[in-house]
């Protein structure tokens, strides 16, 4: 191993460990969204997502439900700091070659497209229902990088690479979807303030202005105007993070790497926990065995469980068999598949999607009960084909250091 692979691979094994808590705690948050939604903490639970919350600033007026404040407000800066990995990854990391980006992106397009036509094909005569076309084609980093950290070393850094990588192109992919397909009304107006504020945070990128500030103070005010315009405002961070650079004169800290860095252990350990307690509560009052055979919730589980892993597998093999990838170092055809079943873990970007695609209560039960459904699938069913095709590996290994 070079000088130059050894901080590389420290920052990967430091990010998993960071992920895998972040997991853990999204997994607790989840689980007491549930117990508060099935005992008599349940109305509590309500008032507490409908509780108003207004910000008056002279004739600006933004009133919303505290649920609305943390999908709106806070998964912005979930998807700044999004934004900001992609940056980097695009840049200078594992994406930053069009070798290194082949496998992970074939994996990733297939991984999107193949849990979209699994939902399509069972939604496709309720236009309604088939808004929520990409619910099934997210995946959480958090959650499925937090499972591939319990297999501990045995796991090559192959494979966690990959997972990342692919990860990390799927948040770029939803992105992509909430920008094209889940734009409501548009306010020209908004929009052109919008872009007059990216042009001049963008503006100071050129400058060199490396202060994270004026990005900073911006960047509120694009929040705004962004959400004032239509476009979600979500999407606002993944624009302030484009616009900071990431090179910076010399003798000083990457503003793009110090922001990431400061921004990590809010979202882990803040935003992501807040947005799962607010939207993985589900009363299972009702709740039947036909219940997860509705099309809503049967289509999200399928498109996670099946979908996920048949399409990144998939479009992965092709990318090898057609020499465009290689196999990550270290794994085997059988892990290979694993981790592309543990990509089907969709939790926090699901939901949000879904929070997006149907407005109406209604449909909020079948999309958390589908989404839970999936995701713990394909976590579990990944965990353990992962450990069998690592034990089968190692006992192999063993086998031939003993001949």
């Amino acid at each position: 191993m070079t000088r130059t692979t050894i901080p590389i691979v420290s920052e990967i094994h430091d990010f998993l460990r960071r992920e895998a808590a972040a997991g853990i705690i999204l997994l607790s948050a989840a689980a007491l969204a549930l117990l508060a939604s099935n005992s008599g903490l349940a109305s509590a639970y309500g008032l507490f997502l409908d509780l108003p919350v207004e910000i008056r600033v002279g004739a600006l007026h933004l009133a919303k439900p505290l649920l609305l404040w943390i999908n709106d407000g806070l998964m912005a800066i979930f998807f700044l700091l999004v934004g900001t990995e992609i940056k980097r990854e695009l840049l200078e990391g594992e994406l930053s070659t069009v070798g290194q980006a082949m496998l992970p992106g074939f994996a990733a397009f297939g991984g999107m497209l193949a849990p979209a036509l699994v939902f399509a094909a069972l939604n496709s005569g309720d236009p309604l229902a088939l808004r929520g076309w990409a619910v099934p084609s997210a995946t959480d980093i958090a959650f499925a990088v937090g499972i591939l950290t319990l297999l501990g070393g045995r796991v090559p850094i192959g494979l966690k690479i990959f997972l990342l990588a692919l990860a990390i192109l799927d948040d770029l992919g939803a992105i992509v979807i909430i920008a094209l397909f889940y734009t409501v009304d548009l306010s020209l107006t908004s929009l052109l303030l919008a872009g007059a504020v990216l042009l001049a945070m963008l503006a100071l990128n050129r400058l060199g202005v490396a202060r994270i500030a004026p990005y900073v103070l911006l960047g509120i005010v694009l929040w705004v105007f962004v959400l004032k315009s239509g476009v979600h405002a979500t999407l606002a961070g993944v624009a302030i993070a484009f616009a900071i650079p990431l090179k910076a004169p010399a003798a000083t800290p990457s503003p793009l790497k110090q922001l990431e860095h400061v921004l990590h252990p809010w979202v882990a350990f803040l935003v992501m926990p807040l947005f799962g307690f607010a939207n993985a509560g589900v009363s299972f009052a009702g709740v039947t065995a036909a219940s997860f055979t509705e099309s809503i919730t049967l289509g999200i589980a399928l498109g996670l469980f099946v979908g996920k892993q048949l399409g990144a597998f998939a479009f992965a093999a092709a990318a090898i068999k057609l020499g465009w990838g290689k196999l990550p170092e270290g794994a085997s055809w059988t892990s290979l598949y694993a981790t592309c079943v543990l990509a089907g873990v969709g939790f926090t970007m699901s939901l949000f999607i879904g929070t997006l695609a149907w407005q109406s209560p209604d449909y909020a039960a079948p999309l958390r009960l589908g989404v839970l459904t999936g995701s713990l699938a394909s976590g579990v069913c990944g965990y353990l084909l992962l450990r069998l095709a690592l034990t089968r590996r190692q006992g192999k290994t063993t086998r031939l250091r003993d001949e």
